[in-house]
């Protein structure tokens, strides 16, 4: 009798302490995602917060199309309430994208997939970007040109600076990138 007694109390005390932290699991997984998650692009949704620590540069390589554009910086885009995209693509048959090749350090803009514009080597480094102050994943071209990387993962990629400058004409600071391959 003493035993199922004991059976049946450690069972239930083992039980609440399951339910408990599966709760606070559920709890703190609706958090962060709160937190990651600000807006919506086609189905894309935007990375609020930056990348903590150095980003593999290997990570960037590829096509990368262009589907949401932002105008304004990174801090506007964190402090805006509704921060939906504004961008409106000219081409018809194609898209803008960003092609690079990590391996050889060169990355190419390309406006509505036309391939006519050419390589631009690039560094990538983590540290003090020249160009905002902040310890920060940036690409450094043509000696004195700066693009923050915000973060990059296997599917979308966010980038800051002067990144299309076809875009940056109508003030696009912030883009959104989807890998194509």
């Amino acid at each position: 009798m003493k035993k199922t007694i004991l059976l049946l109390s450690s069972l239930l005390i083992l039980n609440s302490c399951v339910v408990s932290t599966a709760a606070k699991v559920v709890k703190g997984a609706v958090n962060v995602s709160y937190k990651a998650v600000k807006g919506t692009v086609n189905g894309i949704s935007w990375a609020v917060s930056k990348a903590k620590g150095k980003i593999d540069e290997d990570r960037l390589d590829g096509t990368w199309k262009v589907v949401g554009v932002y105008k304004g910086s990174f801090e506007d885009f964190t402090n805006d309430q509704n921060p939906e995209s504004s961008f409106t693509s000219d081409c018809t048959e194609s898209f803008d994208q960003i092609i690079f090749k990590a391996k050889k350090s060169k990355f190419k803009p390309v406006h509505c997939s036309s391939e006519k514009e050419d390589w631009v080597k690039y560094s990538m480094e983590f540290g003090k970007n020249p160009l905002t102050k902040e310890k920060e994943n940036y690409i450094e071209y043509n000696s004195n040109n700066y693009i923050s990387v915000i973060d990059v993962n296997n599917k979308t990629m966010v980038l800051e600076g002067n990144v299309m400058p076809k875009l940056a004409f109508s003030g696009a600071k912030l883009y959104l990138l989807e890998k194509v391959r």
